[in-house]
């Protein structure tokens, strides 16, 4: 008689792979409100890319009329396809000193788009033409508009055409990825090559607020060629002697060529009492060296308003007591004649007197 096996060892069995493979199957995840969904970077597999194929940002040098080459990929991490533009910009430093780019140029009859308040240019080298900016050198070609498949990666390659008469130096630009509205930005490191000049000067030094609030303020103007990244030293000297100051410090700025920003540093050590005298000396590689200082005086105005109401009281009394004096002095008594004799005085000559001496009151009399 043949034996006929229970079908519910089997079903579990299935139930338990099913649960299995709902757990191994990875969904895709919508974009957050901050993220577009896609990602923008630099392809691997160039000759300047760094060990494991990754780069931050495109590092491109090259001669007057040089055309350069690299490559962006694109990544759609969604389930919806995605359509991506892309355009180069000029960057520049904020008056922060954060890093920010040039907005897309108004076309030709449209709106202008609203730009931030332009930053001061690099001055020319001597014979060079003025040129447009970085910015305007890339071209993407057909792949200025890219449409990208769900979950899907895509190269495209683009070109930097350098102007012929343009300066030497670095000229810091960024490529710009940008769907509805939402924009990815990848840093361009840029320069032209020719003859480089690192300079900076620290302008603007000033000293605000007091107590552990006190900060330095300070300016810094790239007047070379080349993008610093500068080292900061603040000393201060007393009355007294030398004050606690900043000691060397990276500044988290990368200054552009030609730009300028304005920095504060706390001075948590300022002194309470004193009249400081601060120096801020600003280093940078390529021996760039530059300082700038101020004057200050520390006063602690509430307790020094304090001393002057109690000196103020303590005057008044004394002005009270002095008036007090000069009152009573003013009031001497004059005496009139002496009573003399028939023959009118002492002296015996008719008519004649002889005034009484005056004292000074005292509360004796001489």
């Amino acid at each position: 008689m043949p034996v006929l096996h229970s079908p519910r060892p089997a079903a579990r069995l299935l139930l338990v792979l099913l649960a299995a493979a709902a757990l191994h199957t990875v969904p895709a995840a919508p974009a957050t409100a901050d993220e577009p969904g896609w990602t923008a970077e630099p392809a691997a597999g160039t000759a300047a890319a760094r060990p494991g194929g990754a780069r931050p940002y495109f590092y491109l040098e090259g001669a007057p009329a040089a055309v350069l080459e690299d490559r962006l990929a694109l990544t759609n991490t969604t389930d919806q396809e995605r359509t991506v533009t892309l355009r180069g910009a000029d960057a520049h430093n904020t008056a922060d000193g954060a890093l920010a780019v040039r907005p897309t140029a108004p076309a030709p009859g449209g709106e202008p788009t609203a730009a931030p308040t332009p930053a001061p240019a690099p001055a020319p080298t001597p014979g060079a033409a003025s040129v447009p900016g970085a910015g305007s050198w890339f071209s993407f070609g057909a792949g200025a508009t890219v449409t990208i498949p769900p979950r899907t990666r895509a190269v495209v390659p683009f070109t930097v055409t350098v102007p012929p008469a343009v300066s030497p130096g670095d000229h810091p630009a960024a490529v710009i990825a940008a769907e509805a509205g939402r924009e990815v930005g990848v840093r361009v490191h840029l320069r032209v090559s020719g003859p480089t000049l690192a300079a900076l000067t620290v302008e603007d030094v000033a000293v605000r607020g007091r107590g552990a609030a006190s900060v330095v303020a300070y300016t810094l103007v790239n007047r070379g060629n080349v993008a610093l990244a500068p080292e900061l030293d603040i000393h201060a000297e007393g009355a007294f002697g030398e004050l606690p100051g900043r000691g060397p410090r990276a500044v988290p700025v990368e200054l552009l060529p030609g730009q300028r920003v304005e920095l504060t540093e706390p001075w948590p050590g300022a002194p309470v009492l004193d009249r400081a005298r601060v120096t801020v000396t600003v280093t940078a590689p390529g021996g760039v060296r530059a300082a700038g200082a101020a004057s200050a005086w520390f006063v602690p105005w509430r307790a020094a308003g304090r001393t002057g109401l109690g000196l103020l009281g303590l005057l008044g009394l004394g002005g009270t007591a002095l008036g007090a004096l000069f009152l009573v002095r003013g009031r001497r008594p004059r005496h009139g004649p002496a009573d003399g004799g028939a023959d009118g005085g002492p002296s015996g000559t008719p008519g004649a007197t002889t005034p009484a001496p005056e004292h000074e009151l005292t509360g004796a009399s001489r």
